[in-house]
Formats: C-alpha cells, structure tokens, sequence
C-alpha cells in the first residue's frame, strides 16, 4: 500500500469535523486512493484512534457490524438517523460535497 495515500486517508478522516460525516467513496476521492474499500481497509487495520464513526457508506448507512455503536457516536454529536440512515445532503461534511456545476454563464453577470 502506498504510505502517502495511507496517511493522506487518516490526515482527512481526522479531519472530519463532529457533527459531520463522510462516505468513504468521499475520503478515496479527496486522497486520491483507488477505491473506498482501501480507505475501510485503512481505517480496519489502522483506525483505533480516528473518528471512525463518522465514515458511512454511500447510501448513508453504517457497517451492520457497527451500526449500534456508530449510530449512537454520531446522535451524541448531534448527527440523527432516519431509522438506520443518515441523510447525507444535511450532513455531510462541506469539504467532501462534490464540486456544483455554475452552469452556462449568465447575461446579466
């Protein structure tokens, strides 16, 4: 595994704020590593000390081997689930929220 990539994952996963969440599709993509299961991989074998919790999966739903105790970290940072789904659109974090296209430019800008 590349170090750069493996730290780049942690250096953002550690970043993510309280209150916040990320998928790992999001974190791949900010560190530029090829997949978001190398960034589960990461947090598996190298995680013990990041705010894992709050790393989801795309569809906004823990690892069921995980989801009581994730969900609960995340409710007491005042993250709330629909059943067992975070809305991602109001919780995810703003530096991992895709680039918005401006669209055609404007005649009155």
């Amino acid at each position: 595994m590349d170090e750069q990539i493996h730290e780049r994952v942690r250096e953002l996963i550690a970043a993510v704020p309280a209150g916040s969440v990320v998928s790992y599709g999001d974190i791949a993509a900010m560190a530029g590593a090829p997949s978001p299961r190398l960034v589960g991989r990461i947090l598996a074998e190298d995680g013990h000390d990041l705010p894992w919790h709050r790393v989801l999966r795309a569809d906004g739903t823990p690892a069921p081997h995980l989801q009581h105790e994730q969900l609960e970290l995340l409710r007491a940072e005042g993250v709330l689930a629909d059943g067992n789904r975070i809305d991602m659109k109001t919780y995810r974090w703003a530096e991992a929220q895709p680039a918005q296209d401006p669209g055609p430019p404007s005649l009155f800008d």
